[in-house]
């Protein structure tokens, strides 16, 4: 009988290590992709091999699913990463910016959020500005998300959309790639933590039976990662192209 109560504790407290384990990967497995981007870009003071319309998806993404949170509890840490990943963001938009702005060799009439020039939107060459067009966002979304919260087929279509959005994640990387003919600057390590990650989240979101947009998205967002992936491989030999597309 005692041998019986030990085992079923053993068995308990070992699910509750791996349950906590998953949960920590996956609060922390979808920002250390960027770590080694981040070193890449510190080091070299070249920031355009890494699309700022990536931060922009997982801003919104993220976004979207905190607020979709209050209508469908889904597991906390997902919760949790969706916050840690919008700081993330920030701190990659904020390095990039400020290499940009050292290694301008001339001084340019400055482009802010404030001057609502939408040739220039989310190529602006001050964080303020970003963080300014991030806080109109959330105040927007917060205050209709309050309005529909009750409205199930919005709140449905909020969760649909911010993980949509999070699975096109690599789609501004792909094309970048797809238009310089080049993947010079892109951290290899990070498109590869990025793919195994997403094969980890999607196997969590089928494990825990999260609701069917989760694993459906987690698909789609692993296809673009492996595509990428196989850009790297097509262009290998291609050396950084000459005009680089800047503001995005």
């Amino acid at each position: 009988m005692d041998d019986w109560i030990f085992n079923d504790e053993l068995k308990f407290q070992w699910s509750d290590l791996v349950a906590y384990s998953a949960a920590t990967a996956m609060i922390v497995g979808g920002v250390i992709p960027y770590v080694p981007q981040y070193k890449q870009i510190k080091r070299t003071q070249d920031p355009e091999g890494f699309s700022l319309l990536v931060c922009l998806t997982l801003l919104i993404a993220n976004t979207l699913r905190i607020l979709f949170w209050f209508s469908k509890r889904f597991e906390l840490p997902l919760l949790i990463q969706s916050i840690v990943m919008n700081l993330t963001m920030f701190l990659m938009i904020h390095l990039c910016v400020k290499v940009r702005r050292n290694n301008a060799i001339m001084k340019t009439r400055d482009r802010v959020f404030a001057d609502f020039d939408t040739r220039y939107f989310w190529a602006w060459t001050d964080f303020q500005s970003y963080l300014d067009f991030m806080l109109v966002f959330w105040a927007a979304g917060a205050a209709v998300t309050y309005l529909l919260l009750n409205v199930e087929w919005f709140m449905e279509t909020v969760g649909f959309l911010a993980l949509f959005t999070e699975a096109m994640l690599g789609t501004p990387q792909f094309l970048r790639n797809f238009r310089n003919k080049s993947t010079a600057g892109m951290s290899m390590s990070m498109v590869v933590m990025w793919t195994l990650g997403d094969i980890f989240k999607t196997v969590y979101f089928v494990a825990r039976e999260a609701p069917m947009q989760f694993w459906i998205c987690g698909t789609l967002q692993v296809t673009l990662d492996i595509a990428i992936l196989i850009q790297v491989y097509i262009y290998r030999k291609n050396s950084a192209p000459r005009n680089v597309h800047r503001g995005d």
